[in-house]
């Protein structure tokens, strides 16, 4: 079955910066390039860090002298107000930057942009060295797939490749991402496996499973048809 990776949607021209790289040109580029963040990373395009709008706006949220800094400031104030005073990406990034390997699956990044409530993810080899971006779009795009060939993906490679099963075997059925299963299987512990696979298919919105079978082979008696979202 097909598994769609990070490198398969990736963005592989990416904008990227030096520690040194003033703040003024980091700004001409983000706005040029109409990006809202680049990179930071060293000769061997290793990632030392991502500089963002948000880094770059903390110089105006403190443009205005201050009074010295509270004691017992909170972390956040204080790293403002440290990346405020930065006048190249050295002092300006957030480091350690969260990647992503291009191995890895489109499901494993977005969990991560979401866990570290990032929009977007350096892409790394297995050198740690940048190959890529991965913004929240990349990964959206994945939605746009075409319904026909999301059934294909489902009976091709799905159900005759990976279980073994006759295509014609289970109805597949899709409309605007939404799969709709219907059929007979042999067994009746097969189900969540196929609703499962289905459902990790590259644009798959959600599943519907209508499906029955003939041999009763796990220990509750009922099966109640399950839609995943």
């Amino acid at each position: 079955m097909t598994h769609q990776l990070v490198r398969d949607i990736m963005t592989s021209s990416v904008i990227t910066v030096t520690p040194t790289t003033p703040y003024k040109d980091i700004v001409s580029l983000l706005t040029q390039h109409r990006i809202s963040a680049v990179p930071v990373i060293d000769a061997d395009r290793r990632v030392l860090g991502v500089v963002s709008e948000a880094d770059l706006v903390y110089k105006l949220e403190f443009a205005s002298p201050v009074p010295d800094a509270p004691l017992f400031e909170r972390k956040r104030a204080r790293m403002a107000r440290q990346r405020a005073a930065g006048t190249t990406a050295q002092g300006l990034m957030t480091s350690p930057a969260v990647t992503v390997l291009e191995a890895e699956s489109i499901i494993a990044a977005a969990r991560r942009m979401d866990t570290e409530r990032v929009k977007r993810l350096p892409v790394v080899n297995e050198l740690g060295r940048l190959t890529g971006i991965l913004s929240r779009a990349d990964v959206l795009r994945t939605y746009l797939r075409l319904d026909a060939e999301i059934a294909s993906e489902i009976r091709h490679q799905v159900l005759q490749r990976t279980l073994w099963q006759q295509p014609d075997a289970i109805d597949v059925a899709v409309k605007n991402g939404v799969v709709t299963l219907a059929g007979g299987l042999d067994r009746r512990s097969t189900i969540p496996l196929v609703v499962r696979l289905v459902a990790g298919v590259p644009g798959v919105v959600s599943v519907i499973d209508h499906l029955s079978y003939h041999y009763d082979d796990r220990p509750d008696r009922e099966h109640t048809p399950v839609v995943l979202y």
